[in-house]
């Protein structure tokens, strides 16, 4: 029996993998070529604010049922509903982000490739006729395969679908599903010839004067993606205050996001920004403001409505921001990118480990240890905020004696749920 359980999961899994790979790999060539049209044609930004509101006026109707995004996913996965998550949210996430990159919206590709794993996981979950139990493991399947196949970083993935989940816990039950998953979903965009992007940085040795640099630094990165997290749910809120109306809401977004950007004179920080993002690792640097730049208009792009993710702009907002404490710090300009690269997302999105893993993926196994040290005072730093709203708080990131350390949000997030 339990030979034939582990079958049947291996099974479920790889189908999941491979299903999300192909829809990675095909996001990932889509999202290519409508960045090259935009950069081709400038006029496009103007088209912007009416993009908004197609986008808004198709989830307010046919993708109403998938509008929760990823906190929808995670949702599910704490507490699986009986019409669980739609298929729909594929094509809609998918239309979604293809028309904010084609129009020069700030926003990342995580957050569609997840969705989409999560919608086609779970419709295998419906097929196969599984638990509520199961359910929410080929979920978690579904996240790893996304987010490891769409980066390139199968060892992350997997860890990530089960420590994106809950904070302070991993969800180790769900490791076997979670790395076939991930595994087959990056092997299937590796075929199809899809590349990804990765950057060749020198590990600076780690003397007692940078390690406290490192310290330094992972503060700020915390803090970093503590803004951003607090911006962009800020800019949801009071988006949604004043103009409560999705269609509406995103017109005007649109339309200031056009404002800003014209006025900045260049199209740099427009989409992922990766020209931006190799700027960080070169040797000129980039100018002091930029990683404040992007994380606004992502902020502002992402909660008035367009769709994308946060991932990769929070890698350029670290980068950008480790190379500018680069310069102020006395360390190399590259090595800091790489680390703020990694810090920045990690806090943001709660999960140190997978975080650490990707570091390793990406940049070579030589990084670990400043890596490490800088991503787990980040994630101190933020406190107890984050990207995932659904995301829940199983144990608080530092007590002593009952005592919470960190000491922030911790009455915002709701409680875990029972086992």
């Amino acid at each position: 029996m339990r030979v034939s359980l582990l079958l049947r999961w291996s099974g479920l899994a790889a189908l999941v993998g491979v299903a999300a790979g192909l829809g990675s790999a095909g996001f990932l060539l889509a999202l290519a070529w409508v960045t090259a049209q935009y950069q081709a044609l400038p006029g496009l930004l103007f088209g912007l604010p009416a993009a908004g509101a197609l986008i808004a006026w198709v989830y307010a109707g046919y993708g109403q049922p998938a509008a929760g995004g990823n906190n929808l996913i995670l949702e599910h996965i704490h507490e699986p509903g009986e019409r669980g998550v739609p298929l729909r949210m594929f094509p809609v996430v998918l239309f979604g982000t293809l028309l904010t990159h084609l129009f020069g919206g700030s926003a990342g590709r995580e957050g569609t490739a997840v969705q989409m794993g999560g919608s086609l996981a779970a419709t295998i979950g419906r097929l196969a006729r599984l638990s509520a139990a199961e359910t929410r493991l080929l979920l978690m399947a579904g996240i790893s395969a996304g987010f490891g196949s769409v980066f390139g970083t199968p060892i992350a993935g997997a860890v990530f679908g089960m420590e994106v989940v809950l904070l302070g816990v991993m969800r180790y039950e769900a490791l076997i599903p979670c790395l076939i998953a991930a595994l087959a979903g990056d092997a299937v965009v590796d075929a199809l010839g899809v590349a990804h992007s990765h950057y060749a940085v020198a590990a600076a040795p780690l003397l007692p004067a940078l390690a406290i640099k490192l310290v330094l630094a992972g503060v700020l990165f915390g803090w970093a993606s503590a803004a951003f997290a607090e911006l962009a749910h800020a800019v949801t809120a009071t988006s949604r205050r004043l103009l409560p109306r999705p269609v509406p809401r995103a017109a005007v977004g649109g339309a200031l996001i056009v404002a800003i950007t014209l006025g900045l004179g260049t199209r740099i920080y427009s989409g992922l920004s990766l020209p931006l993002l190799a700027q960080a690792f070169s040797p000129a640097g980039v100018p002091v403001p930029a990683f404040a730049i992007k994380l606004i208009l992502t902020a502002l792009t992402l909660g008035v409505g367009f769709k994308g993710g946060e991932v990769t702009p929070l890698f350029v907002i670290g980068a950008t921001l480790g190379a500018t404490l680069g310069r102020w710090l006395g360390a190399p300009g590259d090595f800091m990118a790489a680390l703020g690269f990694i810090a920045v997302f990690a806090a943001a999105a709660n999960t140190p480990m997978a975080c650490v893993l990707m570091g390793v993926e990406l940049f070579g196994a030589s990084m670990l240890v400043p890596i490490a040290i800088t991503t787990f005072v980040a994630y101190l730093a933020s406190g107890h905020r984050g990207i995932y709203a659904a995301q829940r708080i199983h144990t608080p990131k530092f007590t002593i004696d009952g005592v919470d350390l960190v000491g922030s949000r911790l009455d915002a997030v709701r409680p875990p749920r029972k086992e």
